[in-house]
């Protein structure tokens, strides 16, 4: 992996710690807060989106639509579940144990099944961060950390675990779509969330609850919208920047470097929410930095 590559993807890992701190400031509302920050994203990225098609950078088709739409669905599971786990389990368990799941997943595949071929040092540095992103989940049996304490723990690291599955799936499907069917990861992620927008509006609209759910977009719109400008604003940025670097590096090294989002997110759950065991962190941060070195000089 090059530098400006490894670059790309370590300013995306910080714009996504971010923004999860500040998705997590905004409890009990997750479907509509979803909607909500994806249809500003919608909304924000819907001029560049007509620019690439105006200027002939892309064209729009109904492939790249088909594809967009499915990375919606991905989206959409990862987003409510996300909101979910964090409304029932700290930060600090989720968080991480979510982000450490998705690349294990992730490279496992992309060996097995989509022929990436990564060096020794780069497969080594990849494991070794996800090994820090483990230490960073460690918790004492004495302690809980947040909600629920010992049950607060179980919960986090079953939410996560089904996070990281979505997480999984989104990053296949949109490393195969940026490098197979839009040349404009642009335009791909600016198409997905006019998809998000659509689909989520029309369950807002249809789905059984959809008077509680309206309640709580007027809701998000009132009282949250600083945690909606930024989410929605930083969620884009962190992603589109990992497609690009999708572009030019495997899957498999891009999903376990992006996690290092998770050092920060984690520290900022101590900082912001109280949650415990920093030295553990500060270990785990350790351990994923020489993966990370490893990787870039693989």
């Amino acid at each position: 992996m090059t530098f400006p590559v490894l670059g790309l993807v370590l300013i995306a890992s910080v714009a996504h710690a971010l923004w999860n701190l500040a998705a997590k400031s905004v409890t009990g509302k997750g479907y509509a807060f979803v909607l909500a920050y994806h249809g500003l994203s919608a909304i924000l990225l819907a001029p560049v989106a007509v620019a690439i098609i105006a200027t002939g950078i892309q064209a729009l088709n109904w492939t790249l639509v088909a594809a967009a739409a499915l990375s919606a669905v991905f989206h959409i599971a990862y987003s409510v579940a996300l909101q979910s786990g964090y409304d029932h389990a700290p930060l600090g368990v989720v968080y991480p144990t979510a982000r450490g799941t998705g690349p294990v997943v992730t490279i496992i595949i992309a060996v097995a099944f989509l022929g990436e071929r990564p060096t020794l040092a780069e497969a080594a540095g990849a494991f070794i961060v996800i090994a820090g992103i483990a230490v960073v989940t460690i918790r004492p049996r004495s302690g809980g950390d947040g909600i629920g304490g010992g049950s607060g723990l179980r919960r986090g690291l079953a939410w996560g675990a089904l996070i990281g599955a979505f997480i999984a799936s989104y990053t296949l499907w949109d490393d195969f779509a940026v490098n197979h069917i839009s040349d404009s990861p642009l335009l791909y992620f600016a198409v997905s969330e006019a998809c998000v927008g659509i689909l989520m509006t029309a369950g807002i609209l249809g789905l059984p609850g959809g008077a509680i759910r309206r309640a709580d977009f007027r809701e998000i719109l009132r009282a949250h919208k600083r945690a909606l400008v930024t989410v929605a604003i930083l969620s884009p940025l962190a992603y589109v920047l990992v497609l690009y670097a999708m572009q030019q590096a495997p899957v498999a090294l891009v999903a376990p470097v992006r996690e290092t989002s998770i050092i920060i997110g984690t520290l900022l759950a101590w900082w912001f929410f109280g949650e415990k065991n920093v030295v553990l962190k500060l270990l785990g941060a350790l351990v994923v930095v020489t993966g990370i070195g490893l990787i870039a000089l693989g």
